[in-house]
């Protein structure tokens, strides 16, 4: 009872305190109440549920592998009693692809004349298919044991008969086993497919330009409608397509293919150890150069990953930043100290240098680019212009900030000496700002050499440019992993330089914020 007395007295003798406690803890249940009320709104207002739940997460997956690995594509196509092999004009495989996992069984067909086919791969010409119910001879029959049994096939004689010219033998792939693991394959017959993953099994006909599976589709297999196209999901591995008319295969491999040297190079397919034995002790590939030199360049050219222009365009957008930087600190220092008030006390100068500033600081650095890419052309000279511009605006907004803070004791010391205002200047100002400014350019000299990547998107130059090229065709994820990797190094190593200058500019202070 005693305490409580106490605790009574306490709250009738300072009520006010007691009042605030309370006060302010409802101001932060309302705010927390607040805070959730807005989100739930924005979450409402913008259909955030909706856009997450249309979102096609599968395509940006697909976007996400290509940043660390690769896809061989081969095209099998069904002909009438045969199949033809094609890859891609530029197949990380080179021109006569001959991958281990696609193995193909030839055999001699009748085909019309005029008409024949050109495989490219493994080929081996045994009697026996891949399959003991996948029957691929000459001349296919209906089968009793084979899925393909009720396909009407048409026959060599008959086409010959149809034909305008008399039939001739050739040698053609007729069927095709497509490895992506030791137990995930695809078997390929004209008119057939068989999906083999793992203990699960997969039989589709091909028959009147419709795609008819035998059994239930498993869940890694997908169909939008009868007859349509069946896609096959085999994870890491690749993927498959199969239609009326062809199986379109995605082998995946982990890594950047021909990341040092292209197809043409004669360098390409060698181990790091026959290269390096090539370099040092090998015959000249070329007699004018060494093989050094020559390793050089096939690199720098690489047709592939053009490493020699990525740089280049890398260097071109620090160079960007850094000029764009300096001529923005060049502009706003003098600025500054006449859009300062206590600097210089004439109130219209100060005003319309401040609105100055404004006007340059309002207009972001990527309309800024834009805009002078208009006027000049693209290239470097409109990303300098747009961070000149930018900076310029930030800069004298800063700098005369800086100078209005200053402590006027200083200033006053020195000019009770009897010293000149530029003398005032130089020893009572100066050594108060410098080590600010100085570290405020180091900063957006760092933070440039990021915005210099975005404005070269819009056609300023720079890497920034490259980056956008890569992403705009959809398919060089893998070139956009290393541009992205390589603008990530070079903000780390400025980030880093910067931090280092700036603590030996401002000190331990500097330090601690850093």
């Amino acid at each position: 009872m005693a305490s409580q007395s106490a605790n009574d007295a306490i709250l009738a003798c300072y009520p006010e305190i007691f009042a605030s406690s309370a006060r302010r803890q409802r101001t932060g249940w309302l705010i927390g109440l607040g805070t959730i009320a807005y989100l739930a709104f924005a979450w409402w207002f913008f259909s955030i549920g909706s856009v997450l739940g249309g979102a096609n997460w599968g395509i940006a997956g697909t976007y996400l592998n290509d940043w660390y690995s690769y896809e061989i594509k081969p095209d099998i196509d069904f002909e009438e009693n045969h199949l033809t092999v094609s890859f891609p004009r530029f197949s990380p495989l080179g021109s006569d692809p001959k991958p281990e996992w696609l193995e193909l069984r030839k055999d001699t067909v009748r085909v019309a004349s005029g008409t024949g086919s050109a495989a490219t791969g493994t080929g081996q010409t045994a009697n026996s298919g891949f399959l003991g119910n996948l029957q691929a001879e000459p001349a296919p029959a209906p089968s009793q044991n084979s899925f393909l049994g009720n396909l009407p096939q048409t026959s060599g004689e008959a086409a010959a008969v149809s034909a305008p010219q008399a039939p001739r033998q050739i040698e053609a792939v007729v069927e095709a086993r497509v490895h992506l693991s030791a137990d995930h394959f695809i078997d390929i017959q004209p008119g057939g497919v068989v999906v083999t993953r793992g203990e699960e099994v997969l039989n589709i006909r091909i028959e009147e330009g419709r795609v008819l599976p035998l059994e239930p589709l498993p869940d890694w297999a997908s169909q939008r409608s009868e007859g349509a196209k069946i896609l096959l999901s085999f994870g890491m591995k690749g993927r498959a397509e199969i239609r009326d008319n062809k199986v379109k295969v995605s082998r995946r491999f982990l890594g950047w293919e021909n990341f040092f040297f292209d197809t043409r190079s004669p360098f390409w397919g060698k181990s790091a150890g026959e290269v390096i034995s090539l370099i040092a002790f090998g015959p000249r590939i070329e007699p004018e150069r060494s093989n050094a030199a020559l390793a050089l360049d096939n690199f720098a050219n690489n047709a592939e990953w053009q490493h020699g222009d990525v740089w280049l365009k890398l260097l071109q957008t620090i160079v960007m930043a850094f000029v764009g930087t300096v001529l923005a600190v060049i502009v706003a220092f003098p600025l500054s100290f006449l859009a300062a008030r206590n600097i210089h006390p004439r109130r219209v100068a100060n005003f319309a240098l401040k609105r100055f500033f404004d006007f340059l600081r309002c207009v972001d650095m990527l309309i800024w680019a834009l805009f002078f890419t208009r006027a000049f052309g693209p290239g470097p000279l409109a990303g300098i212009s747009a961070i000149f511009f930018t900076d310029t605006g930030t800069f004298g907004k800063l700098y005369s900030e800086a100078l209005e803070n200053i402590d006027e004791k200083q200033r006053e010391g020195v000019r009770s000496v009897g010293a000149s205002p530029s003398v005032v200047q130089r020893f009572g100002v100066l050594p108060q700002v410098l080590p600010v400014f100085l570290s405020q350019a180091l900063y957006f000299w760092e933070s440039n050499t990021r915005s210099a990547t975005i404005i070269g998107a819009v056609g300023a130059g720079g890497i920034g440019l490259k980056l956008w090229e890569a992403m705009r065709t959809n398919q060089d994820w893998e070139n956009v992993a290393y541009m992205v990797l390589l603008i990530l190094m070079v903000v780390f190593i400025f980030d880093n330089i910067s931090s280092m200058l700036r603590r030996r500019l401002i000190g331990t202070e500097g330090a601690a914020l850093n």
